[in-house]
């Protein structure tokens, strides 16, 4: 027999999150093995009363190819992503213990704020059954606990899919509020997608949910849920102040021309979920009498992120990765492309010599439909510029990237108490155009940790296309001196270079970078200090890896 309630769930201090849940006695949380595709290792495999595993899943949604004949098995593409991988990512799970270890009265706050959205489905399902949620020291993370499997097996199909089309893109669906109806037994549990009239035996017989048509799969709110995350900041004694804007994506989307709301909408899913070819049978069963669906969006879910991907593939052994090296490479490659061609483009606007000065303008435009570089605080974009001699000689340079992931010239990286400005005009190696982030506690410091974030001291990420920076609200507002600087509008900037190149032989050689990295080297000093086991695992990843930051952009210019 089972039992059946109804209430509302409340985040630990922060907000509410509303859910419909089901407290289901007799169904016991069972783990299975499932085969491997190619090099790859066994997907996760579970199911409880309101989740079932990727494996579960990936017994008819592989195998699939499109018009074209590209394989766009949901399964192959899906496992080598961060979303797949947001519980074993090392340097989350470093922040997670860095933040407790500064703030420990405020464990199950950080905990619980923190396994929303990267363990979700063992703290959606900790909630519907009354239990604590918990990630270190013997909580989700660990391989005993109940609902390991659940949280390692990251934002996964039955999280996505389960949510409800309530309160989404509205405030109260922000920093992970989404609903699950954990009110419906096996196999009524209720799994939307795009596409109507879907067949339902297979999928109520072997995992117990029932398909149905949800529209709102399709559209930049349901991602807005995550993406749109408050934190809490406190003061210098832990008194909770009031919420940080950690990551506004959505919001920045919706001030943005790509989400004017005019009908001509570019959603998220359009850039990080690129159609396959035509139409694709969705499902490898029954096999038969299944007709190609179209647009199917492929769930590649790429962002900038290589650095982490590189990580996870160079120790998929310890991590426990699923993804084979093949397909995490695939990943790593279609981030670059979205790096590349979808996320910034570079252009010389003017270039000249007058008597033995030189003076380029540089403009960089934000093909994003949100800030670049977006959401977290640790990542930076950057402009990189070399001026070579006749010889090919550098006799200029601003922006090197250094092999320990610093920048030259960047006062952050070697004093943590201040920042580079944002220049218009740059004329010496040790100015920098960084776009970026820094955070400012309740005092008006710099701070590195989360829960002192109090708000930004600059963010002069590029805007995107549209985005007034005058009326924005304060969430989303640009700070520092860009805010003043005429040619930093939404979807560009501009800044001149000047250098004094007296006696240096012609022709000159002007080659622009925009580099990006997901990590600063100034927010990876202030984690390590912390000293935790987590901490020091990712630093120990860390120091093997390359840290040469992801090319953006580039372009070059001949001057005699």
């Amino acid at each position: 027999m089972q039992k059946k309630r109804r209430y509302t769930v409340r985040s630990r201090g922060i907000g509410v999150f509303v859910v419909t849940v089901a407290l289901l006695v007799a169904l016991p949380f069972a783990v299975a093995p499932t085969a491997a595709l190619s090099d790859d290792r066994p997907l996760v495999d579970f199911m409880s009363s309101d989740f079932a595993g990727s494996a579960q899943c990936a017994l008819c949604h592989s195998n699939l190819r499109d018009a074209g004949g590209t394989d766009v098995s949901i399964d192959s593409h899906w496992r080598s992503t961060m979303m797949a991988n947001s519980a074993r990512d090392p340097l989350w799970q470093a922040k997670v213990s860095s933040e407790i270890a500064r703030n420990p009265a405020l464990r199950a706050i950080i905990e619980d704020k923190c396994a929303t959205c990267h363990t979700p489905m063992a703290r959606t399902q900790a909630k519907i059954t009354d239990t604590s949620v918990a990630l270190l020291d013997g909580g989700f993370l660990a391989t005993e606990h109940p609902l390991h499997n659940a949280a390692a097996d990251g934002v996964s199909c039955t999280l996505c899919h389960q949510i409800e089309d309530r309160n989404l893109g509205e405030k109260d669906g922000f920093s992970g509020h989404y609903s699950i109806d954990g009110t419906t037994s096996p196999p009524d549990r209720l799994a939307f997608g795009p596409f109507p009239d879907p067949v339902e035996r297979v999928m109520r017989n072997r995992v117990g949910f029932t398909p149905v048509e949800g529209t709102h799969t399709t559209e930049a709110a349901l991602c807005g849920t995550c993406h749109t995350l408050y934190t809490p900041y406190v003061d210098a004694a832990g008194t909770v102040l009031g919420e940080f804007p950690e990551q506004t994506p959505y919001l920045e989307w919706e001030r943005s021309d790509f989400g004017d709301g005019q009908g001509k909408d570019k959603t998220c899913q359009d850039c990080h979920m690129p159609l396959a070819e035509g139409g694709a049978v969705i499902s490898n069963r029954p096999g038969r009498g299944l007709s190609p669906r179209s647009p199917f969006g492929q769930h590649h879910f790429v962002g900038g992120n290589t650095l982490m991907l590189g990580l996870l593939s160079t120790y998929r052994d310890d991590l426990g990765v699923t993804a084979s090296a093949t397909h995490l490479d695939a990943t790593i490659s279609r981030t670059l492309q979205q790096l590349q061609r979808k996320s910034a483009r570079l252009s010389i606007t003017s270039a000249s010599i007058d008597g033995d000065r030189l003076s380029v303008e540089v403009e960089v435009a934000n093909l994003a439909g949100h800030k670049f570089p977006a959401a977290f605080p640790s990542r930076r974009a950057w402009i990189h510029l070399t001026v070579a001699d006749a010889a090919g000689q550098t006799i200029f340079e601003s922006g090197h990237p250094g092999d320990d992931g610093s920048i030259g010239g960047n006062d952050a990286d070697s004093d943590p108490t201040v920042y580079e400005p944002h220049y218009t005009r740059i004329s010496r190696p040790d100015q920098v155009q960084i776009y970026e982030g820094i955070m400012k506690d309740s005092d008006g410091a710099i701070t590195y940790t989360l829960l002192r974030g109090a708000g930004y001291a600059k963010d002069n990420r590029l805007l995107p296309r549209g985005f007034d920076k005058d009326s924005s609200p304060t969430d989303t507002a640009v700070y520092g001196t860009a805010r003043s600087d005429r040619d930093f509008t939404g979807g560009t900037d501009r800044i001149v270079f000047e250098r004094v190149i007296a006696g240096t032989k012609r022709p000159l050689t002007v080659s622009v970078r925009l580099l990006y990295q997901t990590l600063s080297y100034a927010f990876f000093k202030d984690l390590v200090r912390d000293g935790t086991e987590q901490t020091k695992g990712f630093v120990s990843y860390y120091t093997g890896i390359e840290k040469e930051p992801a090319v953006a952009a580039r372009i070059s210019r001949t001057l005699q």
